[in-house]
């Protein structure tokens, strides 16, 4: 078995040699780019280890491809990437488009986590699969958030109207707090017969995530803005974000919840501070924070490439990874369809068909979703965590990769018909 230091390396070689082969050959959006390499190189490896005899190096080949996923991101390193998400914030922006924001962030995760939910039990159904209700339900938060890394790295490579991208890049940067606290609402109602009751839960993961969260955030935030030290400032951040985490794996509460409390709140004071002495955050502080968050998502696209042959080798997984696409899919246009009459004016000349069909190929997912699916490990059985974890794995790699490469052409289409 590797040490930490050795997959590091290994880790860093791909991100950097994958990182460069698509800068010189390929040119495809950075995010795509490793995870469809990764794909490739995964099944590569997969096909080498078939044939290679020696055991120790099928082993080896093997070792390589398989990372320990589940350790990467819920170990500490998914706090830094929800806090890098949502430290950025531009609040007096979102201000001027508060409405059709919370609308997407609130009303269209909630029905998109729905509709799937609903969805996704009429397929178990079908199938056989021993999955209740609220299991589903649960699936549906999974994957309703969708990922602002993905979203905002591909929609940057053509022109899409600046009010509709930034709608866009708003709710997924808003909607996976939304998603969070949806699923600590619905795992606690599959945990609620074998565990406490089911409010007891809920106040616990979400209300104690926030009491967390916030109260770590006022403290740190008195160092942050009182040093003249901008490493001071980083350092205080980096704080905030593990000891909230730390905190809440401590008492049972939402580490992930608390993150996103402790990024938001970061992003509010520090805007009111600019507002009302006009000292404004050093660029150093929102850079180190931006390389940590296209460090860390490298890292985690490249790992979900490797991993993915892997994960469609489990029984029923293809089959009902391709009907929970499907079934994402709906849900998402259902939810955007409905919301839509909540929004006010849809911007930039679209109709609501179109702004919807847009923003459903626009809503991507990424490794909040993986996180998730991987923590309802402890309440599910063996069978049906599987078929959780490969269905999230085929609608990441899906929303990614086919979603990804075809969102110029979707775009293209859609804006002739609205214009």
């Amino acid at each position: 078995m590797f040490d930490m230091l050795t997959l590091v390396v290994i880790l860093l070689i791909l991100i950097v040699g994958l990182g460069y082969f698509n800068e010189k050959v390929t040119k495809l959006t950075y995010e795509i780019a490793l995870m469809l390499l990764s794909v490739i190189l995964g099944t590569v490896i997969t096909v080498i280890a078939a044939f290679v005899r020696e055991q120790p190096i099928r082993e080896l080949l093997l070792e390589v491809q398989i990372f320990d996923l589940e350790e990467f991101l819920m170990k500490g390193v998914l706090c830094f990437m929800l806090f890098a998400g949502s430290c950025h914030i531009k609040i007096r922006e979102f201000r001027d488009n508060a409405r059709p924001i919370g609308v997407l962030a609130f009303i269209c995760t909630f029905l998109g986590a729905l509709f799937y939910g609903l969805l996704f039990y009429m397929i178990a159904k079908l199938c056989g699969i021993n999955a209740t209700l609220p299991m589903c339900l649960m699936f549906g938060s999974i994957t309703a958030p969708t990922d602002p890394i993905a979203a905002t790295g591909i929609l940057k490579k053509f022109g899409l109207p600046a009010r509709t991208g930034f709608l866009i890049e708003g709710e997924s940067l808003l909607n996976d707090g939304v998603g969070v606290a949806l699923f600590a609402c619905f795992s606690g109602i599959v945990t609620a017969d074998s565990q406490s009751g089911f409010f007891q839960i809920l106040i616990r993961q979400i209300l104690g995530a926030l009491l967390i969260g916030a109260a770590v955030t006022f403290v740190c935030y008195i160092v942050f803005i009182r040093t003249n030290d901008v490493k001071r400032k980083i350092y205080a951040s980096l704080l905030v974000v593990s000891l909230s985490y730390l905190l809440c794996e401590h008492f049972g509460c939402s580490g992930a919840i608390a993150s996103v409390v402790c990024g938001t709140l970061f992003a509010t004071l520090c805007d009111r501070e600019e507002a009302k002495t006009g000292k404004t955050v050093p660029p150093e502080y929102d850079e180190f924070w931006e390389i940590i968050d296209n460090l860390l998502n490298s890292a985690l696209y490249v790992i979900l490439g490797l991993s993915f042959v892997r994960i469609l080798q489990m029984p029923m997984v293809l089959v009902l990874a391709v009907l929970a696409i499907i079934a994402n899919l709906i849900a998402r246009f259902l939810s955007l369809i409905l919301s839509s009459w909540f929004m006010g004016p849809i911007p930039d000349g679209y109709d609501r068909t179109g702004f919807s069909k847009l923003l459903t190929w626009a809503g991507l997912r990424g490794g909040l979703s993986i996180a998730l699916a991987m923590s309802t490990r402890p309440i599910l059985e063996s069978g049906v965590y599987h078929i959780a974890l490969g269905c999230t794995y085929a609608i990441v790699f899906f929303t990614t990769i086919v979603q990804g490469l075809t969102m110029q052409k979707v775009y293209s289409r859609i804006g002739r018909k609205s214009s």
